[in-house]
């Protein structure tokens, strides 16, 4: 016994004695089985929403009541993800960054970000920001007009600001920062202008840019001859989600978005890097490998929401994977250290292609698509949302399923000549919304198997499908929230609803879990609107707006 007390100091006093640096990527690392802090976007560098928590679990979850709600004085659409370090909770709007005390929710420090009076004109969609990192000490954020800036985490001041993009040409940042081997990694958006992707390296001590790869591939670099002229230069691919990361192997895995403009004829070949995972190396931007979900693009299938990163047997041999609900109505495996596509299914009604060739990679496009491209008009499912939104989905690995909010919409099809003007939607299609099928649900909350596309049960939304982001535990629960306020508990083994709470708004966040002196809390920030919010469902009418963080426990 003493000899174990003995190793146990010399180990504390090893971690004592290494840079503050080493400590915080160590605690990185780790944030998938630390159940006291949510350092990362994902609640872990693996992307997979899961917490091993089960002190709230299916038996007593009808338990569970509101803590405390915080008012973020905001009428815009919430997406953040709270992160949670050293006892303090941070949560970002579109311009204010809030450091909470999260057992009280008391303020603790909050900071305006001050934006110039016409960045709203140029960003899609939704006037929102979706996160921060923390790294040495410092709050990582981004901003609508296209700055990364580092604020000190105990005081709230800004203590770098870089500019990655000048908005005015159609670019926004919205995405919470990723921090991998000691390098900030950030996004961009504005597929839908006219614009040309990227993912930039900060030196997080400086705010000194790095490196910058770009989503579309120029005349002379490789993947350029799948651009027609000068094509690339406003092909979109935008990244406006933030990318996992394996330490292992040292690859951190970005999703790409759509191609611009979204009329595929005026572009034709494979348009690389569009609605692809590219794999690169954190220090330098270096591509290792990419897959293209949807070549050529024709429908805004964006793959921006990466997946996540889950170690499951493939044909019975132990595979290090990357899995994917795409918008594009498949969900994907791939094998993440070379990019091998291992199973791709429909999880969602699809009529654009009749499969993915497995040998090939690449969809087998179905009459619809082919009529579309001779000009043709067309119903296509699924719609421009997606088979899934923008928001991320979580796995358990005691079901093996993943957790998603799934869509059940179509959109009619036409293409148009686009025309480029600066700042402007650059889109080159009979625009005309979503249809939404008569007498069916429109969105599910889906369990849903990797390997073969198939919903274990499913849960329908009554009325408006959720845009919320889902979070699996080891209390057999998954959580997530309603368009119209409800925030709910669910049996992970079977889809029963075991609690439900109105938080007075919209949610369209991401929950997250997390422990403080030995129980266990739920936080969700609410608050109507995003891109749902856009389409003028009039059934949004009676949900109020107004940006909240609502935090709840066992009583």
């Amino acid at each position: 016994m003493a000899k174990m007390h003995w190793l146990a100091a010399a180990a504390a006093a090893a971690c004592l004695a290494q840079p503050a640096w080493a400590q915080d990527a160590a605690a990185l690392k780790a944030d998938h089985s630390t159940p006291g802090d949510v350092l990362t976007y994902g609640m872990g560098y693996n992307n997979q929403r899961y917490s091993p928590l089960k002190q709230i679990n299916a038996s007593n979850a009808a338990k569970l009541q509101p803590t405390w709600s915080y008012s973020l004085n905001n009428p815009q659409g919430q997406e953040s993800q709270p992160i949670i370090h050293d006892g303090v909770m941070y949560v970002t709007t579109f311009k204010d960054t809030v450091a909470l005390n999260p057992l009280t929710g008391k303020q603790i420090w909050k900071v305006d970000h001050e934006l110039p009076q016409d960045v709203f004109k140029y960003a899609c969609c939704g006037i929102l920001n979706r996160g921060a990192a923390i790294y040495e000490g410092k709050v990582y954020r981004v901003t609508l007009d296209a700055h990364v800036i580092a604020l000190d985490a105990k005081t709230g001041k800004q203590l770098w600001k870089s500019k990655a993009a000048d908005y005015k040409d159609g670019h926004a940042m919205t995405s919470a920062p990723l921090i991998a081997n000691g390098v900030v990694i950030t996004g961009i958006a504005g597929g839908e202008y006219g614009t040309r992707g990227f993912i930039d390296g900060w030196d997080p001590a400086t705010g000194k840019h790095l490196w910058k790869f770009y989503t579309t591939a120029a005349p002379g670099e490789k993947g350029g001859d799948t651009w027609p002229g000068d094509t690339a230069s406003k092909g979109g691919a935008p990244t406006w989600l933030t990318g996992a990361y394996d330490p292992d192997l040292d690859l951190v895995y970005w999703g790409t978005g759509n191609a611009g403009p979204w009329n595929p004829q005026v572009r034709l070949g494979d348009n690389l890097y569009v609605c692809s995972v590219v794999a690169i190396r954190p220090k330098t931007g270096e591509l290792v490998w990419h897959y293209q979900f949807s070549p050529n693009d024709p429908y805004d299938y964006d793959a921006t929401e990466v997946g996540m990163l889950v170690d499951m047997k493939v044909a019975g041999k132990p595979t290090k994977a990357l899995i994917q609900a795409n918008r594009n109505g498949f969900f994907y495996v791939l094998d993440r250290s070379n990019g091998k596509l291992l199973a791709a299914n429909p999880y969602v009604k699809v009529n654009w292609a009749d499969k993915i060739d497995l040998a090939t990679g690449r969809p087998v496009e179905s009459q619809v698509t082919k009529n579309i491209r001779a000009g043709g008009d067309e119903m296509v499912w699924p719609s421009v949302l997606g088979g899934k939104n923008w928001t991320p989905m979580s796995w358990n690995p005691a079901t093996g399923l993943a957790y998603a909010n799934t869509l059940n919409i179509a959109w009619p099809y036409q293409i148009a000549k686009p025309e480029y003007k600066k700042g402007e939607w650059y889109l080159g299609v009979n625009f005309r919304g979503v249809s939404m099928p008569k007498d069916q649900p429109h969105g599910f909350l889906s369990a849903i198997d990797p390997m073969t596309g198939k919903s274990k049960w499913q849960m329908a939304w009554p009325g408006q499908p959720s845009m919320a982001g889902t979070l699996s535990t080891g209390g057999g629960l998954v959580f997530t929230g309603a368009a119209t306020g409800e925030f709910i508990a669910v049996d992970a083994t079977n889809g029963k609803k075991l609690y439900e709470f109105n938080i007075g708004t919209g949610i369209i966040g991401l929950p997250v879990t997390w422990e403080m002196k030995g129980k266990q809390y739920v936080t969700i920030v609410g608050g109507a609107g995003g891109v749902w919010g856009l389409l003028g469902d009039e059934r949004m009418a009676d949900t109020p707006a107004g940006g909240s963080v609502w935090t709840f426990s066992l009583n």
